[in-house]
């Protein structure tokens, strides 16, 4: 676990980033598509950290 959070730290975004970048040489609205849903899927992980975090000072 210590050699494993670091390396998932920098390799997730730097994929993401890799990822939209591919997406946009083939179609830019596919870029569009995959930067709308990426935010959406952020959004739901800081919604549940949050209710996490909530019922953690209950």
């Amino acid at each position: 676990m210590k050699i494993a959070r670091p390396i998932l730290m920098v390799t997730t975004p730097l994929g993401m980033v890799l990822g939209l970048r591919e997406a946009w040489r083939f179609h830019a609205w596919l870029a569009v598509l995959m930067g709308v849903l990426m935010a959406v899927v952020a959004g739901f992980f800081l919604l549940t950290l949050r209710r996490i975090r909530q019922e953690q000072n209950r």
